[in-house]
């Protein structure tokens, strides 16, 4: 499904029913020639339809130099170390969310919850602090830090076709603060800084995508 010349859903449910496996969060694909990116791999069961639907966008294994995941869980990551090894991309996280990644630890990315396995997955690219840039080919990419749902949530964001566009995967929470080593405090401020970023195109994780200034910002608003 295209959102811009440059962005596709290609995964988890869109408007016409699921793109991959229905326990999947949204996968998004950043396509930008020989340096294009993935958005999130869901939990791994869809992964051939993810690629199928990658390729149907005019865009190979090959091509795809990051997989970018926006925090731990299992909706969101389990999937990636398929991927990765499909892609040979760099898989990049937060490193307050890396380690749940790379030790597989069941609890925290919710993969027991699913009644799911997340195997231990490496994570290529470890980010500290709250801002990194990544450079695709023509496109740039920027990782921010908005801890609250998970120590090490990101989202990243973009400019395609003159639009702002917001990958906030999981802007609706929930806060789990036991298990899911959530901070409701840190959450609401995290929701106060996207409402800043004043984005055009939101991409959520399971709510859809929403365009426009106004219904970007009553969608996050609407969780505080």
């Amino acid at each position: 499904m295209q959102i811009t010349s440059d962005i596709f859903q290609i995964g988890g449910t869109g408007e016409r029913g699921a793109l991959s496996d229905p326990a999947d969060a949204s996968i998004y694909l950043i396509k930008d020639g020989k340096q294009s990116a993935i958005v999130d791999s869901g939990c791994g069961g869809g992964t051939e339809r993810v690629l199928e639907n990658m390729k149907a966008c005019g865009v190979e294994e090959s091509d795809i130099a990051y997989i970018f995941l926006t925090h731990c869980h299992f909706d969101h990551t389990g999937g990636a170390n398929a991927l990765r090894k499909a892609t040979a991309a760099k898989i990049v996280a937060h490193e307050k969310d890396a380690v749940f990644i790379t030790s597989g630890d069941k609890n925290v990315t919710g993969a027991e919850w699913y009644g799911g396995h997340i195997a231990p997955t490496p994570v290529d690219i470890v980010v500290s602090g709250n801002k990194k840039e990544f450079r695709l080919d023509k496109l740039s990419v920027t990782m921010h830090h908005i801890p609250g749902h998970s120590p090490g949530s990101v989202v990243f964001t973009l400019l395609s076709d003159g639009l702002f566009v917001l990958f906030g995967q999981d802007v609706h929470g929930p806060i789990g603060e036991i298990i899911l080593h959530s901070n409701r405090s840190e959450y609401q401020k995290s929701l106060e800084f996207l409402l800043t970023l004043g984005a055009d195109i939101l991409c959520e994780g399971h709510f859809g995508i929403y365009h426009g200034k106004e219904k970007v910002r009553k969608f996050i608003k609407s969780f505080l």
